[in-house]
């Protein structure tokens, strides 16, 4: 029996849909966490030196029982705006398996309700930018299901800044100066060496 060409294009164009459909969306999941930082609004921090602290709990103003599927909650470091803006590799996308916001990981723990605290020292190759933290609680199939963040929804309040590693220590310029020095030295000594020879 010959399918219909119809029919053909119809289900090809449905498995499309489900493959580019399938995925959470951000905007689905509800902001059941409530989450704090201990950098104040405009700090600026030292990677590989300064420590945050996160502490998070859930939301008891939601239905008990609202957390029911949580398994992990995912701490997660995350770009402000200001700091995404023309860098299309940071980029904010609703789903969340290709969203840039949160690509640095600070801790994952088993869920509890409440009493949660972690403190993180900045990883020394997180780059200079704006930050906030956010919490997702995710399920037993590894799914974002809820979160929270230490930010407003426009992302613009209790923002912080890190400032990277650029590469250079004191001792670095210590050394480099020495060896310049010596070389320094080192040159004027041949030069008066060729000339004693040349009186010679």
């Amino acid at each position: 029996m010959e399918v219909p060409a119809s029919f053909v294009v119809v289900s090809l164009l449905l498995s499309c849909f489900v493959g580019t459909s399938y995925g959470v969306y951000f905007s689905s999941l509800n902001k059941t966490l409530i989450v704090t930082a201990t950098p104040k609004q405009g700090q600026v921090l030292k990677a590989g030196e300064d420590k945050i602290t996160v502490t998070w709990r859930f939301n008891k103003t939601y239905p008990a029982g609202t957390d029911s599927s949580y398994k992990t909650i995912k701490i997660k470091l995350c770009y402000a705006p200001v700091s995404q803006k023309d860098r299309s590799w940071r980029k904010t996308v609703d789903l969340l398996k290709k969203d840039k916001t949160c690509p640095h990981k600070i801790v994952a723990r088993p869920y509890a309700a409440s009493n949660n605290t972690f403190t993180w020292t900045i990883e020394r190759d997180i780059p200079s930018a704006v930050y906030f933290v956010r919490a997702f609680a995710v399920n037993a199939e590894d799914q974002q299901v809820a979160y929270g963040q230490t930010t407003d929804a426009h992302k613009s309040t209790n923002l912080f800044e890190v400032q990277a590693i650029t590469g250079r220590h004191v001792s670095l310029d210590v050394a480099s100066i020495c060896f310049s020095a010596f070389s320094i030295v080192s040159l004027a000594g041949f030069f008066y060496m060729e000339k004693r020879k040349g009186k010679k």
